[in-house]
This record gives structure tokens, sequence and C-alpha cells, in this order.
């Protein structure tokens, strides 16, 4: 019986000997296969590194979020209000277009008074024209017609131009507010500040 133990614990060295040579020849393989693949990474180092990226760009994105919220969006847009001049800088009968390019507004001089026109066609938005030889606004998109009131006569718009609070300042200037409007089919072009009287 002590033999067969014997024999049986032989054996189990010779066995873990065994192991433990193919273990050594498995690992000197791998480091011959490693070496002769040079520079080249093993799927396990990609995977690794683009995790890494993946990682780092989320991260980048996050500050860079961060850092753009302590800059809100912000639109400087010229103020709406603005002073116009004196009553005689106008002609009688002139549209002025001294405030067109700047503030997208006509002032119209008649014998009544003022009024201010904001430039606008009342169709998709276009800025219209004044016509001094016709006496009309025209509109170059889709060619609205409007006579010096404001009042649509032909094209495409469906309603008259919009007038804009005018009024005269204490030291008698005319002042525009392009915030204040008024529309003609709602009838507001006889409230006060759709027209001065000067």
């Amino acid at each position: 019986m002590a033999t067969g133990e014997a024999l049986v614990g032989e054996n189990a060295r010779d066995l873990a000997e065994q192991r433990r040579e193919e273990q050594r020849r498995e690992r000197a393989k791998r480091e011959r296969e490693k070496a002769a693949l040079g520079g080249l990474w093993s799927r396990r180092d990609v995977i690794g590194r683009f995790g890494w990226i993946l990682f780092g760009a989320f991260s980048l994105t996050t500050i860079l979020a961060a850092v753009r919220s302590a800059f809100p969006r912000v639109l400087f847009l010229p103020p709406s209000t603005f002073k116009a001049g004196s009553p005689k800088d106008f002609a009688m009968g002139e549209v002025s277009e001294k405030f067109k390019k700047d503030f997208r507004v006509w002032i119209v001089r008649e014998p009544e008074g003022f009024y201010a026109l904001f430039a606008k066609c009342t169709h998709l938005g276009c800025t219209p024209r004044w016509l001094l030889a016709e006496a009309k606004f025209k509109c170059p998109c889709h060619g609205s017609g409007f006579y010096r009131s404001g009042i649509n006569f032909e094209g495409p718009a469906p309603r008259p131009l919009e007038r804009v609070k005018i009024t005269l300042a204490d030291d008698g200037q005319l002042v525009v507010d392009k915030g204040v409007k008024f529309l003609f089919e709602k009838g507001q072009w006889g409230k006060p500040g759709s027209f001065v009287k000067a």
C-alpha cells in the first residue's frame, strides 16, 4: 500500500512538473510572438485606448459646455427708441428715408403732421423701396405696392404697412418708438402715438 501511495505521489509530482514545463513553454512562445509583432497592439490595447479616447472626448465636451454656459447668447440690437430730429428738418409731403437703413423706419410729413411707417412688407417681410416718381412704396420681392399712407393696393401683401409710435419730446424733437406698432386693420391708426401734429 505504501508503494501505491508513493507511486501516486510520484505521479502527481511528475504531472505538476510537466504542467509547469508546459506553462513555461507557453509563456516563452507568447514572448516570442509578442517580440515578433514588435510595435503592434493587441486587441485589449486597442479597445482600452479607444475607451480612454471616448472618455477624454466626453470630458472635454462637458468642460467646453460648462465654459460656454458662462457666456450667455445675447443679441445686441439697436435701441427701439430713437430721436429723428426737429420737425422743421422734414419737408412737407416728404418721405424721409434717413432712418430706413439703421432703424427700418420711414418718416412721412403731411400737412396735418407726421407718422412713421415700419419698413417691412406685410407679405413676407422684405424691405420695400420708396419710389418718388410713382409716389408709392414697392416691394422688390413679390411686387406688393403701398400708397404713401402705407395702405396696400397691389400685389400679394395681405394688409397695410404698420405704423410705429411717433411723439414730440420735451426738446421739440421727433421721437420714434419701434416697440409700439399700430395696425390699420384694427383701427389703431387714429390712436395717440400713431400720428403727431407738428
